[in-house]
């Protein structure tokens, strides 16, 4: 009788190039993709930030390029920082406010609405999101039209992770393995997931946001000593951008 049994090890070393071949392209395919992503850079009192906007948000990437193309963000300050949590600036009020004063009611007068894309975009660790008012006065989870946050967060263990995910299932989100692993292995705020739009993220200078998350604050979040970005510019524009 015929067997294909010898033949078996040719066949399984086609099928082993042929995936290589796929994910080779795929990989390319995303790295193409992220280098075509608008990118602005953060000239800070303490460093460099540079962030990639994502395509996949175009409302907060548009209004976010706006802004910083009117020089909306030149010498605003991170007047909230949370240790293990987040930073978070955009304020236009903070640019005199003398020390002590209570930031994080300033405005454009306009909010963005929702743009949540769970799984692909997620609270880990160097991710920039939109903060917003409370669901208590926004039920519709509408995001502030110029404040932002960046996520530090902690790793989560095991323990801590299967209670978010069974808060994921219980509220119908979609979730995947990477997100389980960046929790875990690189850490962030899976408990902001699905409340909070993720627009971007940090490409360099995530060590100036791990000293700016250090910084000392007062009982209100804001750092004792003034963290002000200098200048916040565009590097670069992806070509889904359609606001000018």
């Amino acid at each position: 009788m015929f067997s294909t049994k010898r033949f078996l090890p040719f066949f399984c070393f086609r099928a082993v190039l042929v995936l290589t071949a796929v994910l080779l392209v795929c990989s390319s395919a995303d790295a193409k993709r992220r280098e075509q992503r608008s990118v602005v850079r953060f000239e800070t009192t303490m460093g460099t930030i540079r962030i990639a906007l994502m395509d996949e948000t175009p409302i907060h990437r548009d209004n976010f390029l706006k802004l910083v193309s009117q020089g909306f963000y030149d010498a605003t300050l991170f007047h909230r920082v949370i240790k293990d949590f987040m930073i978070q600036g955009g304020d236009p009020s903070s640019r005199t406010a003398p020390s002590g004063t209570l930031l994080g009611n300033g405005d454009v007068g306009y909010t963005l609405p929702p743009e949540f894309c769970l799984p692909d975009l997620y609270h880990r660790r160097g991710m920039v999101a939109a903060a917003r008012e409370g669901d208590d006065v926004n039920p519709g989870r509408c995001s502030s039209g110029c404040q932002f946050y960046i996520v530090w967060g902690r790793k989560l263990g095991p323990a801590s992770l299967n209670k978010i995910r069974s808060s994921w299932e219980e509220k119908g989100y979609e979730y995947n393995h990477f997100m389980t692993d960046d929790y875990q292995m690189i850490g962030g705020a899976p408990h902001l997931d699905g409340e909070y739009t993720v627009f971007g993220e940090v490409i360099e200078g995530l060590d100036v946001v791990d000293k700016i998350q250090r910084e000392n604050t007062d009982s209100n979040d804001r750092p004792l000593r003034d963290i002000r970005i200098i200048k916040a510019c565009i590097e670069q524009y992806s070509k889904a951008v359609n606001f000018r």
